[in-house]
């Protein structure tokens, strides 16, 4: 068992270390190793999963933890050594279950087979003396409330200061707690074709916890449920993996049967299927993303859960297509943005926060929104979501697309902000009259 966990915390290190080198995305790389290692028990995998994502995750606060003991800046050490400090900080502050001499003992082991030997005292000395002097660490007061969100919660100092000036401390302290930890699987399970009972049933029999939210009409919190493609309810396309608030968003979108909904930004494809399984087999969704390998993605998990009122097709949503002009009852623009509402899952997102990226994006986004206004039907819905809390990217585009496309009103708009039940969702919901 020992060799295994020196092999997982090996693993990821080196997960970390190509992070930090190439700024690929975290989820990404997680997924590469763990279907290079399909061999791991489940166990293993998750406290290496664990381990990768929440070092990342916290990144900023174990900086600030290992600056305190070490006699080199943080950014001046080597990038094996600094990161190996981080692993093992992030064991001995925040796992529990690891004893903090176990995590000591194998970060001397990593740096010696990491060619580092003459390093070992001293990546030792760091921990032993993270564990021994904790008094040592001088954390900020709430009365410098950038500092303390930055360094608490590893938040940019950047976004720290922006969602405390938009949201307060309290709310900003809230949502970043949120993000700690990893959220829960929401799933929707599918209506057509299919009986809700039955495939609760047919979790239940694989030791799979559904518990039904509060809100959506199939939504359903999943826990035990080891790899969700392993799943037989899964493979059989029984369900989809949706967030709450994603599902809710077009739930609320007052799709009618025999109605044509037009999915500009579908990828992978979860708004496309509650669409689809609302419209109960009539109608059509076109579903549309930017690049072959996304619409293979949403043909896919099309394919899987047996929906045949959807069309799939390659097409960048901010080039206008004649075809479609005012040619869909519906119409969902859930538009390329920062991603800051879904930091609990992705926590790599936030160290790539600026303001010049906000502010490409909200270009990107009304150029979207300015096509996707011209393919809704007199009479019809357009549905314009993000999963980000940034004001630039939500209210105020919204309201830039109420006073530059005649005939939009908008009839519901709501900024859900991160809890453990949902990620951060925008959602702005506009009627076309004639």
């Amino acid at each position: 068992m020992a060799e295994k966990e020196i092999n997982t915390r090996a693993l990821a290190l080196e997960t970390l270390m190509e992070w930090e080198k190439t700024s690929a995305k975290l989820d990404a790389l997680v997924h590469e190793k763990l279907e290079k290692n399909k061999e791991l028990p489940e166990n293993v995998r998750a406290f290496y999963t664990r381990l990768a994502f929440g070092t990342v995750e916290n990144m900023i606060k174990l900086d600030h933890v290992i600056a305190a003991y070490s006699s080199v800046p943080v950014k001046k050490l080597k990038p094996a050594i600094r990161n190996i400090l981080r692993l093992s900080a992030y064991q001995i502050l925040e796992m529990k279950s690891v004893p903090p001499s176990a995590a000591v003992n194998e970060a001397v082991k990593l740096a010696a087979s990491k060619g580092f030997s003459p390093l070992k005292g001293f990546v030792n000395g760091v921990l032993r003396n993270i564990i021994r002097q904790p008094e040592k660490i001088v954390w900020p007061d709430k009365d410098e409330p950038v500092r303390y969100i930055s360094i608490m919660y590893s938040i940019p100092e950047y976004l720290a200061g922006k969602w405390v000036g938009e949201y307060g401390l309290e709310k900003t302290g809230d949502m970043c707690r949120s993000f700690s930890g990893g959220k829960r699987i929401t799933v929707r399970i599918r209506s057509t074709g299919n009986d809700v009972k039955e495939t609760l049933d047919l979790l239940e029999k694989e030791g799979v916890k559904a518990i039904k939210a509060d809100a959506g009409e199939n939504a359903y919190f999943l826990e035990d449920h080891g790899r969700i493609e392993d799943l037989e309810a899964f493979k059989k396309g029984l369900f989809y993996v949706q967030d709450l608030s994603s599902q809710l968003s077009i739930e609320g979108a007052g799709i009618k049967e025999g109605d044509h909904v037009l999915d500009l930004c579908a990828s992978p494809g979860g708004k496309t299927m509650t669409a689809a399984d609302i419209l109960d087999g009539s109608g059509r969704v076109e579903a549309r993303d930017i690049s072959q390998e996304k619409a293979d993605r949403i043909r896919e998990n099309i394919s899987r859960c047996g929906f045949k009122n959807v069309n799939v097709a390659v097409h960048d949503a901010g080039v206008y297509d004649p075809s479609c002009e005012r040619a869909f009852d519906v119409v969902i623009a859930d538009v390329p943005c920062s991603g800051y509402g879904v930091i609990g899952k992705k926590p790599d997102i936030k160290y790539g926060a600026s303001k010049e990226k906000e502010e490409e994006l909200v270009k990107i986004q009304r150029q979207i929104l300015d096509t996707a206004c011209r393919y809704v039907r007199p009479g019809g819905t357009l549905v314009f979501s993000t999963c980000t809390v940034n004001r630039a990217e939500n209210e105020e585009n919204a309201g830039w697309l109420a006073g530059n496309h005649e005939g939009f009103e908008k009839q519901f708009e709501e900024q859900l902000l991160p809890d453990e039940f949902h990620d951060g969702f925008y959602t702005a919901r506009f009627v076309y009259g004639y």
